[in-house]
């Protein structure tokens, strides 16, 4: 049966694009992913040793461009060479994604990178349409930078987060595994005036279960399950 909760009030969030369809954190996934419906591409941005904010997960490049060399390791001329021009800037990653929004992720993040991509941001005049996610000490940093930024925190218990670490952060967003989400939890959120977000969906069954468990926002592998749940592409 289908959930009361309309299903398009769930944003989806395509996981590094369309990973399915083309490797991930590539400008041709995020580019898929936004002709599949995606309302937001969530991107994981690294630093290269010089400093410039590009999309890889992994702190190495063994998984993806086969080569057994740390991103730190490698600056961005270095990396254009390596990978045929296959890892983008993040301001190649604005620039692709159009008007759609860019959920970015900060693994590894320092306070010092965290400021280099918050300026990039903000000079590419992307500030309206970026969010963060991450854990707390990264989103701790974001808010530092960027007192007006949208954060996704991540939060990974049952528990709460404390009032201060809430108060300290101001997260737009809670955001959980998508196994440790039931009723009570986003009702708890909600209360707080806080939003859900899921990670990482990626059946219809799971996808069907969080918009009934009152979720506002699911990432997922599978941006084509989800758009096509939530009865087709945006506009």
């Amino acid at each position: 049966m289908r959930s009361t909760r309309s299903l398009r009030a769930v944003t989806a969030v395509a996981h590094r694009g369309d990973p399915y369809r083309f490797r991930e954190n590539t400008l041709a996934s995020l580019r898929s992913a936004v002709e599949r419906g995606a309302d937001a591409v969530e991107i994981d941005v690294r630093p290269t040793r010089d400093g410039v904010p590009v999309l890889l997960h992994d702190d190495s490049l063994k998984r993806l461009w086969g080569h057994d060399r740390l991103l730190g390791s490698v600056t961005g001329k270095d990396l254009r060479e390596l990978t045929g021009g296959g890892v983008p800037t993040l301001r190649e990653a604005l620039h692709a994604a159009g008007d759609r929004r860019l959920m970015i992720d900060l693994p590894g993040a320092t306070a010092g990178s965290v400021r280099t991509v918050v300026g990039v941001v903000r000079e590419s005049g992307a500030g309206e349409r970026v969010y963060y996610c991450g854990g707390v000490s990264a989103m701790a940093d974001v808010r530092a930078a960027d007192p007006g930024a949208e954060i996704a925190m991540t939060w990974t218990t049952l528990t709460p987060p404390p009032a201060t670490l809430l108060d300290a952060v101001k997260p737009r967003w809670l955001n959980y595994r998508f196994g440790l989400i039931g009723r009570d939890l986003t009702d708890r959120v909600h209360r707080d005036g806080l939003l859900v977000s899921a990670w990482t969906a990626d059946t219809g069954l799971t996808m069907r279960r969080l918009i009934g468990r009152g979720v506002d926002s699911i990432t997922t592998n599978r941006i084509d399950v989800l758009c096509a749940l939530t009865e087709g592409p945006r506009p």
